[in-house]
């Protein structure tokens, strides 16, 4: 393939800026990346930085930024939220020797602010801020597409290969499937999330809620319908907490609004019957500083490709949060497209439509899976009184004798081997020509 070809990405989230990234690293020398934001103010938040996504950032020379600054978590814990008592404990500290990569967590900002850098520093990258795709005109044998600046009269580009990664909200992933004549359905999860940072000032008053910003641990607090899970990130002295819950606020005035301003009251009386150490560390976050997340996902889609166009990370596979995965899945999808456009044998819309084709084949199935798993681990950790309750706390129960499965998934190694032990780069160099060969 001719390397001088010109590609476009759209969004500068983290699929984005890793796909840009993945590409320019394998010698692709025109890449436009078109961004709707003004810049890359990214939300304060904590994310987790599983030996998946490590190990494909430390491939594209971003990592290095990243572990500065994150926390290694050794353990984890998962609790009743209203007794605090443990009901599974799981030493986290094999992962790295395992995988090669600890599993760390780290603040948002971090991560994005490593892959911009990288990308910035990347003659191959060229930025686009406040410029929003409004449609696709063409999909081959070149993709053509609308841009709309913010202050500005639209305008059309033209490329040989378009990656969009424009999030839940894609446009891309709308207009593909309006030419397949499928409804473009968002799928209300009745969940959303809190998002919460504390700062150790806030918290060293309180010897308990000390101890827990202090320890390279992981806790997740679990209750009916309802869990808060919370880490140390940013050289400890940022304590991150999410929380998942029934959502109230986005299903009474459906829209297409993603965040709301929350009510600190309101989100004291979700998790009153939490134990009284949850309750003084939600007690904390300022009065006007409560922001709520919906949850929402997509029906899985029955393609990601059309012509010379690819859909990458929420746009085609978002999630919900129970596995730690969004991010590393849309990192793994920009590693998968650098080597397979790296491998395509022509720049012709043939062989690039093929070569999307075999992105899809090595990416879709894992994706979906990872995403019915997560909503399933929700389900799981969030039962209340009952039969199905009951069956899981003996899991619970076993696994402190050392027997069995981690009930919550995101820390049973089983689970742990099949998505930090799959180097998707690699898989994809090796299966590259036999999918190919096949279309």
């Amino acid at each position: 393939m001719d390397k001088n070809i010109k590609i476009v990405v759209v969004g500068a989230g983290m699929g984005g800026l890793a796909t840009a990234l993945a590409l320019a690293k394998k010698g692709f020398t025109h890449i436009d990346l078109y961004e709707t934001a003004s810049n890359l103010g990214f939300v304060g938040a904590g994310i987790q930085l599983a030996p998946n996504m490590a190990r494909i950032l430390d491939n594209l020379g971003a990592w290095a930024a990243i572990e500065k600054e994150a926390v290694e978590l050794k353990e984890t814990s998962i609790r009743q939220g209203d007794e605090d008592k443990e009901l599974a404990h799981v030493d986290l500290r094999y992962i790295r020797d395992t995988y090669g990569y600890p599993h760390m967590v780290g603040h948002r900002s971090s991560l994005a602010g490593a892959l911009y850098e990288s990308c910035k520093r990347e003659k191959a990258i060229t930025f686009h801020f406040s410029h929003s795709i409004e449609g696709i005109e063409s999909w081959t044998p070149k993709p053509t597409m609308r841009i709309k600046p913010r202050n500005g009269e639209p305008f059309t580009v033209q490329a040989d290969v378009l990656l969009s990664a424009d999030g839940v909200k894609s446009k891309t992933r709308k207009a593909l499937l309006k030419e397949l004549n499928i409804e473009d359905q968002i799928v209300e999860t009745n969940q959303a999330a809190y998002r919460i940072m504390l700062t150790r000032a806030e918290m060293e008053h309180d010897p308990e809620l000390l101890n827990l910003i202090d320890n390279d641990l992981v806790i997740r607090w679990i209750g009916a319908k309802r869990h808060i899970i919370a880490y140390p990130v940013s050289n400890k002295t940022i304590y991150n907490i999410s929380t998942c819950q029934p959502d109230k606020n986005f299903a009474e005035g459906p829209s297409a609004t993603y965040t709301t301003k929350g009510s600190k009251s309101e989100m004291l009386k979700t998790f009153d019957d939490f134990c009284p150490m949850l309750q003084r560390m939600l007690d904390l976050v300022p009065d006007g500083e409560v922001c709520e997340w919906a949850l929402r996902v997509h029906a899985p889609l029955p393609t990601w490709v059309r012509g010379s166009v690819g859909l990458v990370g929420d746009a085609c596979h978002p999630t919900l949060p129970h596995l730690a995965q969004g991010a590393a899945q849309a990192i793994e999808d920009a590693a998968v497209l650098g080597e397979v456009l790296s491998l395509c044998p022509s720049s012709s819309p043939e062989d690039i439509n093929k070569t999307l084709q075999v992105y899809e084949k090595l990416r879709k199935e894992r994706a979906e899976a990872l995403v019915e798993m997560a909503a399933a681990n929700g389900r799981d950790l969030h039962l209340g009184a009952g039969a199905a309750k009951e069956e899981r706390d003996k899991k619970f129960a076993a696994l402190k004798e050392g027997k069995g499965t981690v009930p919550d998934k995101w820390a049973d190694a089983d689970v742990q081997k099949l998505i930090y032990g799959h180097d998707c780069a690699e898989v994809a160099k090796d299966s590259f020509a036999g999918l190919f060969a096949k279309l």
